[in-house]
């Protein structure tokens, strides 16, 4: 198969943040112009899971690609879960045969054990997911497979040693994570170009929190280039890395999917002038307290409380950015038919799960004090 690092095109079509209907189906005919629309232009690689949207991603997928374009006008990745809605090595393993009917692709052409963190990574040792990976491979149902990680780069460093044979690893890479300590996107894509595996980089736009940044950032951005959108900055900044396989950009609209293109059909490196934008902009936004949450909703999945934890996280961010914003309705909004944070009971799954590594405990404390009261 060729190797998508000779394609130009380096822009993925993330399917975790797809468009809604009003009653919160997602919307496929929506799906179904973005995909054209993409390929179109030259696109082919789609990013799904087993998880996203219990099931409904991998199925609009089919719905808007397998079933009405060619297979090989397409590459597709999916992940296996094997710490979120499963149980044992059975039910493990069986969401690959799930993805595959689900999806209709008839193969993987990228196969990911997915989101990997300290708290998680010997799931895929007790349910024997790396053989089973391989297995199916032999097989011919999975070209090519690797791993999304979400922890350090020690962890990094142990599990490329162990498992030398994976083809491609999958990181959170963006502006703003670069040297958090929290994340360390720099360190973790320099290991991977060290080890030799390419890299497919998820959430460059910190799920949408680049696309709309701190009004520092914004005065920066438009002071160099007015009218360019804040999400370019962000995706080209990590597609003019070396060794980047896919930057997957998790569109919810047509509209997206237009600016997206604008600038990653004919992609152009970021000079070393605006390299030195980005500089700036990074100053900015480690100056100003905000909550780098990214909206996964994997904190929500298991708490006993039913609490919105990324949307009053969200509002807690509005409420620093704007002294206009309207604290108490937006609270009252998020948290209506759910706990309000007050309510959390710090048994700790959330922060078990949080991808970003957040003291969600102590922030949903200071939600309580700030701005539910």
């Amino acid at each position: 198969m060729k190797d998508e690092r000779e394609n130009p095109f380096r822009l993925g079509f993330g399917l975790m943040r797809l468009p809604k209907n009003e009653d919160g189906s997602i919307d496929i005919e929506q799906v179904k112009e973005m995909a054209d629309r993409f390929l179109e232009a030259g696109g082919t690689y789609f990013d799904t899971a087993y998880v996203y949207d219990n099931g409904e991603s991998e199925a609009a997928f089919k719905a808007a690609v397998a079933d009405r374009h060619p297979r090989e006008s397409y590459t597709l990745a999916t992940k296996l879960n094997a710490w979120l809605q499963c149980h044992d090595e059975e039910s493990a393993k069986a969401q690959f045969f799930t993805s595959l009917e689900r999806t209709g692709a008839g193969y993987f052409d990228y196969y990911l054990l997915h989101a990997l963190q300290r708290n998680n990574f010997s799931k895929y040792d007790e349910y024997h997911i790396w053989d089973f990976v391989k297995e199916q491979k032999k097989k011919g149902l999975i070209r090519k497979w690797g791993f999304s990680f979400h922890a350090d780069p020690e962890l990094l460093e142990e599990l490329l040693a162990l498992h030398p044979d994976v083809d491609f690893v999958q990181l959170q890479v963006n502006y703003a994570d670069w040297d958090h300590s929290g994340v360390e996107s720099r360190r973790n894509l320099e290991i991977c170009r060290a080890h030799g595996k390419p890299v497919v980089v998820m959430e460059p736009v910190k799920g949408g929190i680049l696309a709309d940044p701190i009004p520092e950032a914004k005065k920066i951005f438009d002071e160099a280039a007015p009218g360019m959108s804040y999400a370019s900055w962000a995706i080209r900044f990590v597609a003019s890395q070396d060794n980047i396989l896919a930057v997957l950009s998790g569109m919810s609209n047509l509209e997206q999917m237009e600016d997206n293109l604008s600038y990653m059909k004919d992609f152009r490196p970021l000079d070393e002038q605006e390299m030195d934008v980005i500089r700036k902009v990074q100053a900015a936004i480690d100056g100003v307290k905000s909550i780098p949450c990214t909206a996964c909703h994997y904190c929500t999945e298991g708490c006993p409380m039913n609490i919105p934890i990324p949307e009053i996280f969200s509002v807690m961010n509005r409420k620093t950015g704007s002294p206009h914003f309207r604290t108490v309705r937006e609270y009252s909004i998020v948290t209506q038919g759910h706990g309000k944070a007050s309510e959390c009971i710090q048994c700790g799954q959330c922060e078990g799960a949080c991808p970003q590594h957040l003291p969600i405990i102590s922030l949903l404390e200071e939600a309580s004090e700030n701005v539910e009261k």
